[in-house]
């Protein structure tokens, strides 16, 4: 039995710790705990609790050393954007506001009032969306100044749970390339942007690339979890560790990493900030290796997961894939990125109203409710597809479905009608092996991104439609 690697996964709604070591060449996982996790109205505010969530660290820590599987390093993943601010005594200061909340309205053009938001595109390639690093820091700014005057450092949330871990801060490029604050030249912190928008430059953390070693346990949390273990930064950024997971090492494809969100596009070498690249709303987030991210956000599953809560979980998300699919003739579609759909208090009302706002039939049935969604995200896929090969200048010929989307047959079966693409499906648990894949290339387990991305495709394969 080789060594044990630990990801710790965090998502908006839930987070789980997996295991992974090497067997013959092939790569297994352990699933050791899984926890639940969301916002919170904390003040007015749509909150994370990061006490909650870093207790949930340790617990799935101290189930690694009750199993007798000790890894050898660690590493977190969450979503992106988000971040917290903290004291000269390394407190958080004020509530640890999500992404998701109404603080953010306006900040854009506050904003755009010291940099028009052309120029922004074009000196950091990140896509306008209301919920960036710069958009929040910009509402901490404006309504809790002295949050910004006494700040000593900000860190995005997986690099702050590192900090618990092992009292070093450190930035990991992936998850701060999210902001819209990262230069895409120069891999580092856009300073002087930074000082254009009045943010304190010394809050600002040096930037490092996954595989860097964070450093051990304090002795704090190794008496807390019985035993010591390297933090290893992974690709923070949930969706940089998803891509680093695709089973592919030629360059003719496009992925979705399909989750909570749906994150569409493909990996290149260099940033394309171009103005039509903007006029696209496509984004050019870090990778692995310095390489880029060049996708679209979509909101992907969201509104699925929020309709399956609405209906008091008495359905699987594959049953509702099958009655979508008994419904594929209903005609109604709606744009899933519209903001109704960012946090309405009932999705299920939201689809409706959109229909009937747009002259559509109005759906009924979960069934028929499902195939809205579904078949709206199909033909978002399409749409986003073309966009990136128009750009680009060349077609791609399948797409890599990776994450737990990877599992709704009937999406995916629709992402091959929609796109004329062939659709390989899987691995599931891609944030977690790309986790894993960041951490194991580190210890020398792989000497090189293409023998892990092949040794990915051997131990889980893909389905293909």
């Amino acid at each position: 039995m080789g060594n044990y690697y630990l990801a710790v996964d965090i998502g908006a709604s839930s987070g789980r710790h997996i295991l992974g070591h090497m067997e013959n060449g092939i790569m297994k996982l352990e699933e050791v705990y899984r926890f639940e996790n969301g916002m919170e109205e904390r003040g007015g505010h749509l909150c994370w609790s990061h006490d909650k969530l870093f207790e949930h660290i340790l617990t799935g820590l101290e189930k690694c050393k009750e199993r007798g599987t000790i890894p050898v390093s660690m590493g977190v993943d969450t979503w992106g954007v988000d971040f917290v601010l903290l004291d000269e005594n390394d407190k958080v200061l004020g509530d640890t506001v999500g992404y998701r909340d109404g603080r953010n309205k306006g900040m854009d053009d506050k904003v755009y009032e010291i940099i028009p938001e052309d120029e922004l595109y074009a000196r950091t390639g990140i896509q306008k969306a209301i919920f960036n690093t710069i958009y929040q820091l910009m509402a901490v700014k404006t309504e809790n100044p002295e949050y910004m005057e006494r700040a000593k450092a900000m860190l995005m949330t997986p690099d702050y749970f590192h900090f618990l871990l092992t009292g070093v801060k450190m930035q990991e490029y992936t998850i701060a390339t999210t902001g819209q604050l990262v230069n895409p030249h120069t891999r580092n912190w856009d300073y002087e942007l930074i000082d254009m928008l009045g943010y304190n430059r010394d809050i600002f953390m040096p930037i490092h690339t996954p595989g860097t070693s964070v450093g051990r346990f304090t002795q704090e949390v190794q008496k807390r979890v019985g035993f010591d273990c390297e933090v290893v930064l992974p690709g923070s950024h949930d969706t940089a560790s998803a891509v680093l997971s695709v089973p592919a090492n030629d360059d003719d494809f496009l992925y979705i990493s399909s989750g909570t969100w749906s994150l569409m596009g493909i990996e290149t070498r260099k940033a394309n900030c171009s103005p039509e690249s903007k006029a696209a709303n496509i984004t050019n987030e870090g990778g692995y290796d310095y390489r880029f991210r060049y996708l679209k956000n979509i909101m992907g599953l969201w509104m699925i997961q929020n309709v399956k809560k609405e209906l008091k979980d008495q359905y699987s998300f594959a049953e509702l894939c099958d009655m979508a699919s008994q419904c594929d003739d209903f005609t109604s579609r709606v744009d899933v990125d519209a903001e109704c759909f960012m946090a309405p208090e009932s999705m299920i009302e939201a689809l409706k109203q959109y229909c009937r706002e747009t002259g559509q039939p109005i759906p009924e049935t979960p069934g028929q409710i499902s195939a809205v969604i579904y078949n709206s995200l199909g033909e978002c896929y399409a749409r986003t597809a073309k966009e990136i090969e128009a750009i680009m200048g060349r077609t791609y010929s399948r797409i890599h479905v990776v994450g737990g989307g990877s599992n709704a047959v009937y999406l995916n079966q629709l992402t091959a009608k929609y796109t004329g693409k062939e659709v390989h499906a899987g691995p599931t648990e891609a944030t977690a092996i790309g986790n894993l894949t960041a951490q194991m290339l580190q210890a020398k387990e792989f000497s090189s991104v293409g023998e892990a991305r092949t040794c990915i495709y051997n131990s889980f394969g893909v389905k293909k439609y």
